[in-house]
């Protein structure tokens, strides 16, 4: 039987983008373009490394979003290399936190079924870097978090996990979850032929009623967290400007006291 390795991605605003909230108080994603999140790049990467390094394996990238993130999000993954994407595309999704996106990708992992999940460090818009730790409990398997070194070996991940004062060397036993820092390696840049490749590879789409999640466990209604206000950044002012005519450090020294930086 192939490696089953499942790679969670998301697809997130372009954060050079003008982003701003709807009146919702979510993220207004119709105003901004979008794309696969950086750091999740980095997980398909290693899945894909994996999956070369044994005879048999298939990588199967999933995301839970608007439609846009399985014509973007997903078909950048393929091109990279995997085999097929599921996507979980659903109205009631809106406003979706960490905790209901869990229970959503557990249940697509179970229904894609698997021996691997494989995640990024935190997605670049939410940064929240908790998704792993709750899909493993769901999932009820192993958690090896924040690595930067990643191999199997007779159905067993080693690992490495760098610290500031330290590295960590860690293993798990099949079927696990694990995730991925930006110090994992490159992520592989798709080639014109396998971007004309991804074009005719199957992606499957998904609703809640597929995976017998309840609306309810979902979306703003079902969120663990909101936001309860938000507020436009105050427009830039001019700075201060010192003239140094011998007392500039003095008064440079004054301003950052009068701030409290020093």
């Amino acid at each position: 039987m192939s490696l089953r390795i499942v790679v969670c991605v998301k697809y997130v605003p372009d954060a050079t983008g003008d982003r701003h909230f709807a009146e919702d108080l979510t993220l207004d994603r119709d105003a901004v373009d979008g794309l696969l999140s950086e750091l999740d790049e980095y997980a398909v990467e290693q899945a894909l490394q994996i999956s070369e390094a044994v005879d048999d394996a298939e990588v199967t990238v999933i995301t839970v979003g608007p439609e846009d993130a399985g014509k973007d999000g997903l078909r950048k993954a393929l091109s990279m290399g995997a085999e097929k994407g599921v996507h979980v595309v659903d109205d009631g999704l809106h406003g979706t936190d960490a905790m209901g996106t869990s229970l959503v990708l557990a249940k697509t992992v179970e229904h894609v079924g698997y021996d691997l999940v494989v995640c990024g460090m935190a997605s670049t818009d939410g940064t929240m870097g908790v998704l792993p730790a709750l899909l493993s409990e769901r999932l009820g398997v192993p958690q090896v978090t924040q690595l930067s070194e990643v191999s199997l070996t007779d159905g067993q991940i080693t690992a490495r996990r760098d610290g500031d004062t330290a590295s960590e060397q860690l293993s798990a036993s099949l079927p696990a979850v694990i995730s991925v820092t930006d110090q994992s390696g490159e992520a592989r840049y798709p080639s014109f032929k396998g971007i004309m490749a991804a074009k005719k590879k199957p992606v499957e789409e998904l609703a809640l009623s597929d995976l017998d999640v309840d609306a309810e466990q979902v979306g703003l209604a079902g969120a663990w967290t909101a936001v309860d206000s938000a507020a436009k950044r105050p427009e830039r002012t001019a700075g201060t400007i010192v003239k140094d005519e011998g007392e500039g450090g003095s008064q440079l020294a004054s301003f950052l006291a009068e701030r409290k930086f020093i």
